[in-house]
């Protein structure tokens, strides 16, 4: 059972890391084009969460996705609802370390690797669990 869950984790970071490239490819493009680091850092997750959900539902989670209708619906709400605690956390950190005067790629670091754990744990005990 553990080298499942290792590979299942190593597949989330696969689908994560897709999700990133988005995620921080156009958080660097918005501040290129004058948006505050908290909305270029918002604006970039939102677009990160549609290529996780991708990823995630076809090859992290294939055998735990809802079947289609309702339950798939709940599901999806679910894992918006995950994205969502992943976007507020990055959007706090990342303002916050504005506040403190740090540069906004080490505030947006710190708030990848934080936002990535507390996800996978969301997902993977809440989002696609019990199906």
């Amino acid at each position: 059972m553990t080298g499942f869950i290792s590979l299942r984790y190593m597949r989330y970071g696969v689908a994560s890391l897709a999700a990133l490239v988005c995620d921080v490819g156009l958080f660097v493009l918005f501040l290129h084009a004058g948006l505050t680091p908290a909305l270029a850092a918002a604006l970039g997750y939102g677009i990160g969460i549609a290529v996780h959900w991708l990823m995630s539902s076809r090859l992290v989670f294939p055998d735990c996705a809802a079947p289609p209708g309702p339950e798939r619906l709940r599901q999806q709400g679910l894992f918006v609802g995950s994205a969502l605690a992943g976007l507020a956390l990055t959007t706090v950190i990342v303002s916050l370390g504005h506040l403190l005067g740090l540069l906004p790629i080490f505030a947006k670091l710190m708030a990848i690797v934080i936002s990535f754990q507390v996800t996978w744990l969301l997902r993977r005990s809440i989002v696609f669990s019990g199906w």
